[in-house]
């Protein structure tokens, strides 16, 4: 069943507080795969404290200096991994930084993306958000900050955000803890294909790239059939993303798999 995006409002009402438990460091087991992406400085880490009860569970990523933090919550007798991956402005693998996160994205196959962004310089976040459902079919925006954007007067549509963007939109203030409730409730409706996402993509392209891009996705099928997004992919290869060409080249994409 389809269901349209929504903002927080339209799920709050049906929240169930008492089948909230926030497991912290516990990630053994679980049934959804969450990550956690976003710019610097948009309160990404306080979000990912009020998810997971304070305390996080730190490493490094395989063969990278970049470190990883994960956490846990329990919602309705189903079990949540949170991933909070690196704050970056951008997907295009410029840096390590971006290179970690739009793997894991891409091969780490969450069960849903929650992009963070800061709702008092929403404009600048947007770039990201928009990369970010190029290559996932599943992703929640949690408006962050919202105490910051009343404070500087600025309004913000939910429903039309939602809309036009094809997920839904929960506003929040982590550090109050505001929001948080309808934040797990909507990641578990995403999750659970309650609300099924039509995420914003890029049209009206040329023939030629276009036909491009289908016969190039098509071999990469053929050579990886269990790899997602090829048509993505495609892009990113004609593109002479050298990133991607390793990582196909020496099958370390599968090293983000949890």
């Amino acid at each position: 069943m389809e269901v349209k995006p929504k903002s927080a409002c339209d799920s709050c009402a049906h929240f169930n507080a008492a089948g909230l438990k926030k497991l912290g460091v516990n990630t053994k087991a679980f049934d959804h795969v969450i990550a956690l992406a976003g710019n610097p400085n948009t309160g990404k880490s306080t979000v990912f404290n009020a998810l997971t009860g304070l305390r996080q569970h730190t490493g490094n990523w395989p063969g990278k200096t970049v470190t990883r933090a994960e956490g846990a919550f329990e919602y309705n007798s189903e079990k949540y991994k949170l991933v909070d991956l690196p704050g970056t402005y951008s997907l295009l693998s410029t840096s390590e930084d971006e290179e970690v996160a739009r793997n894991f994205i891409l091969f780490g196959r969450p069960t849903v993306t929650v992009i963070v962004v800061d709702a008092s310089r929403l404009e600048r976040n947007l770039n990201l958000v928009l990369q970010i459902l190029e290559i996932t079919d599943r992703a929640v925006l949690c408006l962050n900050l919202m105490d910051e954007a009343k404070r500087n007067h600025i309004e913000i549509n939910t429903r039309t955000l939602a809309r036009d963007l094809g997920i839904p939109v929960v506003p929040t203030s982590a550090r109050y803890n505001e929001g948080i409730p309808e934040l797990i409730q909507t990641i578990s409706e995403v999750a659970k294909g309650t609300i099924v996402c039509k995420p914003h993509r890029i049209k009206n392209i040329p023939k030629n790239i276009e036909k491009a891009v289908e016969h190039l996705s098509t071999e990469i099928k053929k050579e990886y059939p269990n790899m997602p997004n090829s048509r993505w992919i495609a892009f990113r290869l004609l593109e002479g993303d050298q990133h991607i060409i390793e990582l196909l080249k020496s099958g370390e994409f599968e090293e983000y798999a949890l």
